[in-house]
Parts: C-alpha cells; structure tokens; sequence
C-alpha cells in the first residue's frame, strides 16, 4: 500500500515554533524539553482553563508567552509549525484531529489515542492531511536502551525477552480506581519498548491480572503477560503497581535470551551481555554516539524536529506506534476473557469500530484501507515541502 508523503519544513528556516496544548503536570516537562532545545522555540500554550495556562508559562519563566482555550484561535494569533498534544488521553483524539486538519503535524504524549479505533482515526487522518503524528515513547530514548538494542543485535536470534517491573506507588486519584492500573497506565511502556528492541510485532497475548489482597488499588494492579511476537519470540512481562520493598527501577528489569547469549539491563545502568563463545566477541556499532543523544521527551522531541526538517520517518510514528497500544488492548481483553487473544482480529474489529465512528475528512480514508494489518505495516515517508 502506498501512503502520501507528509509535509516537512525547509532545513534553513529558524527553530520550530511549537504550541503546547495541555497544561498539566506533564506540561511542565515538555516546556523544560522546548526551551532548552535550539531547535525549538515555544509559541504558546492552550489549556482548557485559561488560568492554568497562564500558571505554567509564569513558572517556566516565560510569562510573556501567549496563551488561551482555543487550539485554533491561538495557532491563528501565534502561527506555530507544530503542535505538542499534552492532554489527557481521552483528549487525543479531538486534540490531534483539530491541529492536523489546522495544517500542523503534532507530537502527541503516549497512548496514541484512548483505544485503538481512535488510534487507527489518527493514523487516517495524518494520512489524509499528509501532516506528521509521531507519538513521544520516550523511554526509547536514551543511551542505555540504545546500548541494549545494539548488543541485542549481536546476540543472533532472539528466543525470549522478559521484562519484571515491581513497585510500589501511591498516586491516589484516577489511577487508583481503575479497573487495570498498571496495563492501562504504565504497561505501554514496556510493550512499546520490547518492539523496538525485538524489531517484531505482536502476534497474540495471554495475560492474567489479578490484585494481590494489601492492594489500596481498587482494580487489578499486577499482570503477567505472554505475547508470541513475529518470528516466534516470545515477550512475557510480569509485573505489580503493589510491590514494596526492592523495587525494581521505573524502566524495569529485562533479560533477553538468544541464539549467542545472553543480555540483561536493570533499567538505570549500562546492560551487560554475555557470550557462549567468549572468542571473537563482535563489537556494538555506533556505540560511539550513545551518550550525546538527546534522552526521555528530550530526545522524543529531537527525533520529532528531525523528521520535520529531513523528511526521516521518526520513531513512534503513528502508523507504526498504533501496535504499542494494541498491545494493551489486547492484554486487557485476555485477562477478562481468561483466553489468549490474537493481534490481527483485534486491529480488524477496530477498524470497523473507527469506520462507523469517523465522520471527519479521515472517514473516506478508513473505508478505504483493505485492512488495518496492511494499513499499519508500512510507515509513510516524508517529502520536503519548503514549508
């Protein structure tokens, strides 16, 4: 299947002027990430209560940055390049679906949309508006998984990734009332990264959920899940929203069993591996580079810059991110259905969920695509438009 190019901006032109849509805590990160960045320059900031707004660009240090309600009043009044999308996920949809169709490419936080059938709308749309929507995964971002990937890589065939992540926090509010806490919050994390670090997509998932009896969470705080991903790999995550006392770090602790060896990374040093045949041991390339890359939003935000200026597909691209959260999708349905559930049926039921909710531009394209599978299996490329 062919997809239309999305826009990019010339190379030569200034930092890219970006308006952040949502003021909330997350809100504070992205503002550190934009104007430490000198690729980017903050044009302002839209939340729904204005006073919010104006609270966030004062303790930033940049009060004198234009802010208000209306996504579109504001881009019209400041004239930004792109958008940061920093709502709440049941605000993704609407949110991205505005600034596309305002000709604006959007750099949403994780998940892509609150379900898969708004994720597969978004994915349409960006096609259709031929803007770029890449997804911040920002734990992708950073020298130790890219040191991890790069020794994966040497390790031959891979049989089994594990993930183990325990810990122990108490937020209050929303996630602690939640009938899945720790798959519908946190697991996409993981899910997202195991992708990258496999190269292989899923294929189906058990899962059990269940919450162990101290827990002050009122849903199923703690899961196991085994995903059969692309090649036969198996991925399993185990994990607990409940766990105190050695408490894993918050990238968890991974374990990946191949051909040639083994690799292990406790989520906050550098991994270590091990070879069968310790003769010969090849070397990680691009190693050199680790350490000078952008990390976590920042580097989400560098990648995003990169693509907009070089027309370089980016990681998270929407097309390609939609499978991260299918993922959860798909561990959720198997731990209330108690039976394994595959990827390729879900996406299907999906599609037909987004085709009879679409009523926007992205409508016409939905009905289009033969099937979610092939829609989602190739990511578009970008093409320099001069602005």
């Amino acid at each position: 299947m062919t997809f239309p190019s999305f826009r990019t901006l010339h190379p030569d032109e200034g930092p890219v002027r970006v308006l952040v849509v949502g003021a909330g805590r997350m809100a504070r990160v992205w503002l550190r990430a934009i104007l430490s960045s000198p690729g980017t320059e903050l044009a302002g900031v839209v939340d729904l209560v204005p006073t919010t707004a104006e609270a966030l660009v004062c303790r930033a240090g940049v009060p004198d940055t234009p802010t208000g309600h209306d996504l579109a009043a504001l881009a019209a009044a400041t004239r930004p390049d792109a958008v940061v999308n920093v709502t709440v996920p049941e605000a993704h949809l609407p949110v991205a679906l505005a600034a596309l169709a305002l000709g604006l490419p959007v750099l949403g936080e994780k998940p892509v949309a609150a379900t898969v059938p708004e994720a597969l709308r978004l994915a349409a749309a960006s096609e259709t508006t031929g803007e770029l929507f890449m997804v911040s995964q920002s734990r992708r971002f950073g020298r130790h998984p890219a040191a991890f990937r790069g020794r994966a890589r040497l390790l031959g065939r891979p049989g089994i990734l594990t993930t183990d992540f325990f810990r122990a926090p108490r937020f209050g509010g929303f996630r602690e009332t939640m009938a899945h806490p720790l798959l519908l919050d946190m697991a996409i994390h993981p899910f997202d990264t195991a992708r990258w670090l496999l190269d292989a997509e899923p294929v189906s998932v058990r899962c059990e959920a269940y919450n162990p009896a101290w827990s002050w969470y009122a849903g199923d705080a703690a899961a196991t899940a085994v995903f059969e991903m692309t090649g036969g790999i198996r991925y399993v995550y185990n994990g607990s929203w409940c766990s105190v006392g050695l408490e894993t770090s918050w990238n968890g602790a991974w374990r990946l069993s191949a051909e040639l060896g083994s690799a292990t990374w406790d989520g906050e040093h550098p991994p270590e591996v091990q070879f069968h045949d310790a003769d010969g041991v090849p070397r990680s390339e691009g190693e050199a580079g680790e350490e000078a890359a952008p990390e976590g939003v920042a580097g989400a935000l560098a990648e995003f810059v990169r693509a907009l200026r070089t027309g370089i597909t980016p990681t998270g691209e929407v097309h390609g991110n939609v499978l991260s959260l299918a993922m959860v999708a798909a561990a959720v349905t198997s731990a209330r259905t108690d039976d394994r559930v595959p990827i390729e049926p879900l996406l299907e039921e999906a599609l037909t969920e987004a085709r009879a909710a679409a009523t926007g531009p992205e409508a016409a394209r939905l009905r289009a695509w033969p099937s979610a599978s092939e829609a989602l299996a190739v990511a578009p490329r970008g093409l320099h438009s001069g602005g």
